[in-house]
């Protein structure tokens, strides 16, 4: 059921900090072979690996577009040994499988109730063929049955990715400028910075946002946060950096890097930063691909760290099991699937627990 678009209706909301207590990881089984082209062959084995990890801890619910892809995605989960009592298939049509941008951004009620925003995906501004990835908030809504609204502004849907935002659940988000104000890749023309932050103040309980400035090399989504910057705790931020001089990411790191030691949170204190490193660029067929350790994934208790087979990879995950002390960290191997432009966080979205 959609719900109108009003605020004599709408109740106050609020999206949760990714470490909040889920129900369940949402995932769409890879099948677009042309994302990962002459690689395809081990990606559907890293989400088993995944599915594996998950599964320990939370229920795991994938999307797959038809029958055969679930008996190919319930054949790689078995022979991974994920626990299948807490893997669920849901059979709908996708176009992609990088569900952090087109599947529902849960938001909880003031009384705890888990509820669904609908807001339009458009493939990124650039591919065309998004329409079945953007009919799938509305189906799960009603495999869940859940409350849905589709936000709006000036009467128009609002296009927004979850990738290209971060929240603390107490009032702060992270974006950048280059995904939501630039007109390349614009993603809806007209909205202005106090558009955006009045709109994510009535869906998603935002207080204040920090506007970083560009994402890094090699993104196709033109300057998502989660590849950039991510809070690990409500006044903690980790942040990608880069200490080779020559390199393209050099620069726009250190802007965002300046721009977030000198931000305060909600509350007016300064936050804690710490800073990640890049892993060295990774090439493929001669492109960049946007390899970041900030594309980490939290769950109940764990983070899924991507790593690279890199010197950089033992850094990156000291530094995350240092500023999250309460969660086992855990390394999965992304030099394959970061082909396909994207990486944990890309693949994954929570369902916060009710309540």
């Amino acid at each position: 059921m959609v719900l109108a678009n009003s605020n004599n209706t709408l109740p106050r909301l609020r999206m949760p900090a990714e470490w909040e207590p889920h129900e369940a990881t949402w995932l769409a089984w890879p099948h677009e072979r042309s994302d990962w082209p002459g690689k395809f062959a081990p990606v559907p084995w890293i989400y088993g690996d995944i599915v594996r990890h998950l599964s320990e801890v939370e229920k795991v619910r994938i999307l797959v577009r038809d029958q055969k892809v679930r008996r190919e995605a319930e054949r790689c989960c078995v022979k991974s040994h994920a626990r299948m009592e807490n893997v669920e298939f849901y059979e709908v049509p996708t176009d992609r499988s990088w569900t952090r941008d087109f599947c529902p951004i849960f938001v909880k009620t003031s009384t705890g109730v888990t509820a669904i925003t609908d807001w339009q995906f458009n493939g990124w501004a650039k591919y065309p063929n998004s329409l079945l990835d953007d009919g799938v908030p509305s189906f799960v809504a009603a495999a869940l049955r859940m409350k849905r609204w589709q936000p709006k502004h000036r009467r128009r849907r609002i296009v927004l990715e979850g990738g290209s935002i971060d929240v603390n659940g107490a009032g702060m988000m992270l974006t950048t400028e280059e995904c939501l104000l630039s007109e390349v890749q614009e993603r809806n023309p007209g909205m202005l910075r106090e558009d955006y932050e009045a709109v994510f103040h009535e869906w998603l309980g935002v207080e204040k946002v920090i506007w970083l400035r560009n994402g890094i090399a090699g993104d196709d989504t033109h300057g998502h946060v989660d590849d950039l910057a991510r809070f690990v705790s409500e006044d903690t931020v980790v942040i990608a950096s880069e200490t080779n001089r020559g390199d393209t990411n050099f620069a726009p790191l250190a802007e965002n890097l300046k721009i977030l030691r000198a931000a305060n949170n909600q509350r007016g204190d300064k936050l804690k930063v710490a800073t990640l490193p890049m892993p060295a660029p990774v090439y493929f067929d001669g492109q960049r691909l946007p390899a970041s350790y900030a594309n980490f994934y939290i769950a109940n208790g764990i983070v899924l760290v991507p790593v690279f087979n890199d010197p950089n990879d033992r850094v990156a995950l000291n530094t995350i099991a240092r500023v999250m002390p309460g969660h086992r960290v855990l390394p999965i191997y992304c030099r394959d699937l970061v082909l396909g432009l994207g990486t944990l966080h890309c693949m994954t979205q929570q369902q916060p627990l009710a309540g």
